[in-house]
């Protein structure tokens, strides 16, 4: 059984920072291509940034130098290293797992930049 779990939303001033994480089980985690994305009520999905099994990163244009993405293979995570927030950023962010063809998406973490 496949699973994605992401963590660490949350409510945080603007200027702020947050690191969300995403857990995953019943995948061979080390092959995938591994990316977050978000979503504001109303509009599609869009992307923020991939890392692949190579650690190959890219990133969205709205969040290069601000966010950055990283993976540890041992635990099977993704990470999301997010720094000056804006309140643009809130979302819900969402992880998705990538081989070929092959997708898996998790529940998604609400992230809020509000004062």
């Amino acid at each position: 059984q496949v699973q994605l779990v992401e963590s660490g939303g949350g409510l945080v001033q603007p200027g702020g920072s947050l690191r969300l994480s995403c857990a995953t089980s019943g995948i061979f985690f080390r092959i995938y291509t591994m990316g977050w994305y978000r979503q504001v009520p109303g509009l599609q999905r869009e992307f923020v940034a991939s890392i692949t099994s190579l650690y190959n990163t890219n990133y969205a244009d709205s969040v290069k130098g601000r966010f950055t993405i990283s993976r540890d293979n041992d635990k099977k995570t993704v990470y999301l290293q997010i720094n000056s927030l804006k309140p643009e950023d809130t979302a819900v962010y969402y992880c998705k797992a990538r081989n070929g063809v092959v997708e898996h998406w998790g529940q998604g973490t609400q992230v809020t930049v509000s004062s």
